[in-house]
């Protein structure tokens, strides 16, 4: 089978499309036949080493990229019971997704409903599942609450946006276009705040009357951390759940106490799903609420496995406008 690895940490040029057998499934594994791959900023992260020490996302090289992806089950292990071959399944953080094949635990492996497409079901397992352990477990939105959601437009964002909407909370935004700002007003925005031409803070602060926001979703990371936190209302919680624009390499406790006594979180999403059924009760929301018309899910273009490269440059150069997918099969 196809599959994309590397040798070592680094840029895109990393990446190599090679030959490697096809796995068999250990006991409580499924193998799924791939459609289609999901490309994940923590796809980045791997390749450059981001994730070279951690414990929760280990990397050990030589390493096949990509966490996620939708398919049919080709195989299933003897303890395997709630997926049998045939079935349309998708599935989250296991390493090696940008492959033909792919074995994942039973634990993260999902039922695509029949009126799913596996092209959606590949874009909803991940990102959607963060958006969902972001609104409704990190901070819990609710209605009277008001959220800052840095890039609008991302595939993330999105679905934060919308999740906030569906929970009777506010949403404030940043983007980085006029484009963008659109798609995120589309989604739920209120407002879109332009932060390459404004200072998103006091674009905030005059929105919220000088109050703050009860919460703020960061993935920018080194770009916005300081200003989110100022953001904040006083008790407030900024989630940093990535740093696309770099690591923030040090936090002064005392700028916490100084921005409100606000809390700060940086979360992993395996902490959030750290069971079958944690996983299947997200996964149920998202499936009805596509179902049922209140959660768009945008897939910004679909790139063929060995323009897994490609996906990546236009991912770090912030060009994507939703989900980024790798077409593998032909289901």
């Amino acid at each position: 089978m196809k599959a994309v690895e590397i040798d070592a940490f680094g840029g895109i040029d990393m990446l190599q499309v090679r030959d490697a057998p096809e796995p068999a499934p250990a006991e409580d594994e499924v193998v799924i036949e791939l459609a289609y791959a999901g490309v994940n900023y923590t796809d980045i992260y791997r390749r450059n080493g981001d994730y070279a020490r951690s414990p929760t996302y280990p990397t050990p090289l030589p390493a096949r990229i990509g966490v996620d992806g939708a398919g049919v089950a080709s195989a299933v292990g003897d303890a395997v019971s709630g997926v049998a071959v045939g079935d349309r399944v998708a599935f989250t953080r296991i390493q090696g997704s940008y492959a033909e094949y792919a074995a994942a635990p039973e634990a993260v492996v999902m039922p695509v409903p029949d009126d799913m497409g596996l092209d959606v079901a590949a874009a909803l397992i991940t990102q959607g599942v963060t958006a969902h352990y972001l609104a409704t477990s990190a901070w819990p939105l609710a209605a009277g609450n008001t959220c800052l959601v840095h890039a609008g437009a991302g595939g993330v964002g999105q679905f934060l946006l919308q999740i906030a909407g569906i929970r009777g909370a506010r949403a404030l935004a940043t983007a980085g276009s006029a484009e963008k700002a659109r798609i995120a007003t589309s989604r739920g925005a209120d407002p879109a705040i332009l932060y390459r031409d404004t200072d998103f803070r006091e674009a905030v602060m005059e929105a919220t009357d000088g109050a703050g926001v009860d919460v703020v979703y960061d993935s920018v990371g080194k770009a916005t951390f300081h200003d989110s936190i100022r953001c904040l209302r006083p008790r407030g919680l900024c989630v940093l759940f990535g740093h696309a624009s770099g690591r923030i390499d040090s936090l002064d406790p005392l700028d916490l106490s100084e921005a409100g006594s606000i809390f700060f979180t940086r979360p992993h999403m395996a902490h959030y799903i750290r069971t079958r059924d944690e996983l299947a009760g997200r996964w149920r929301d998202l499936a009805g609420w596509v179902s049922d018309g209140r959660l768009a899910v945008a897939i910004d273009r679909v790139l063929p496995l060995d323009r897994a490269g490609e996906a990546h440059r236009l991912m770090e150069a912030r060009e994507s406008r939703g989900k980024l997918l790798l077409e593998i099969g032909g289901r």
